[in-house]
């Protein structure tokens, strides 16, 4: 069984949900002013990618221990410097079996591939989703590197399953290393193509509030104070086109949380057309679907456009540009005709 302590680790939920082992995890409790949190509330403010009904479940299985005895009770009040040690159980294995899926690939080496995802596709298993993945495509396409896991083998960075664009893909464990390793150091650029609701005053600005995983609604993200669970989000914008009540704009991630574009785009007042779950109350079929011929968004216009990083064994650096999907320049030319 490997311990790990997530003081400062930004991976930690991919090391813990990586299919192969238990693992425990050990936190102590820093200083609190003012109320002493509960126990299950506490936990997933420490590791938000847990939910908090899962907590619960293990807090009431004995998983959970304070000062080495056992803690069944989730109203349990933590207090400065309590050591509480959590046994997180191997998730259950997936058989996945390789799927013969068209795949666009836009760069391929012995080392990496880069793929243009499109719409509609998820990024690797999970509940919900067992087949039809990125991974089973990969997997009938070329091997992966195991870093990932047997749920998640290869996958370096994510894009949301109705986010089109580049994604790198690991075919080695080198590479793997070394492409994480250009994400956490920012060395690697992702910029994205978004369409919003409204024109921002400015022509470009940052975004520089954390996110955490929203407090009552789980499917979402949400600004969040460090000291609630959030994690530094930085996303820096660019006006490309002024359209009339939307706006064309680029986004370059310079950290890469879940939803972050999503999350920040609204939190400035300006949501992504077709959002599905940041967008609530401005309906795409209400603004253009009259004069679109009929064309739907497949979800949110979010397309990762653009990749930079630099090759793991030549040092060379390697620019990709994923085409802009047909639905997304549809949306375009409608807004367009529009403002005209």
């Amino acid at each position: 069984m490997n311990v790990v302590n997530p003081i400062g680790r930004d991976n930690l939920a991919a090391e813990l949900d990586d299919g192969t082992v238990p693992q425990t995890l050990e936190l102590i409790v820093p200083n609190i002013d003012g109320t002493e949190p509960r126990l299950d509330l506490w936990l997933t403010t420490q590791l938000p990618d847990f939910s908090r009904s899962r907590w619960q479940k293990l807090i009431a299985q004995g998983q959970v221990q304070i000062a080495g005895r056992a803690c069944t009770d989730k109203q349990y009040r933590v207090k400065s410097g309590d050591r509480v040690c959590a046994s997180i159980p191997a998730p259950d294995l997936l058989d996945l079996v390789p799927e013969s899926i068209p795949l666009d690939i836009l760069y391929e080496d012995d080392q990496l591939a880069i793929v243009n995802k499109p719409a509609g596709m998820v990024v690797h298993p999970s509940a919900g989703h067992s087949t039809g993945t990125l991974v089973h495509a990969l997997l009938a396409h070329c091997p992966l590197s195991s870093i990932g896991g047997v749920q998640r083998p290869g996958i370096v960075h994510r894009l949301d399953k109705d986010t089109s664009g580049a994604i790198a893909i690991a075919k080695t464990d080198l590479a793997h290393q070394h492409l994480q390793q250009q994400l956490q150091a920012k060395t690697a650029r992702r910029e994205y193509l978004g369409v919003v609701y409204g024109t921002p005053k400015a022509d470009s600005g940052t975004i520089d509030l954390p996110i955490g995983r929203h407090p009552v609604d789980r499917q979402k993200n949400a600004i969040l104070p460090i000291d609630r669970g959030g994690k530094t989000a930085v996303t820096h914008w660019q006006i490309e086109e002024r359209l009339r009540s939307f706006s064309l704009i680029r986004f370059r991630l310079e950290t890469g949380r879940t939803h972050q574009i999503r999350v920040h785009a609204t939190q400035m007042g300006h949501p992504i057309v077709g959002d599905p779950v940041y967008g609530t109350g401005r309906s795409t079929a209400t603004k253009w679907r009259a004069s679109a011929n009929g064309v739907k968004l497949p979800g949110q216009a979010l397309h990762a456009r653009r990749l930079q990083l630099i090759h793991p064994l030549t040092g060379v650096s390697i620019d990709i540009t994923a085409p802009i999907p047909e639905y997304f320049l549809t949306l375009l030319q409608v807004l367009r005709n529009r403002r005209s």
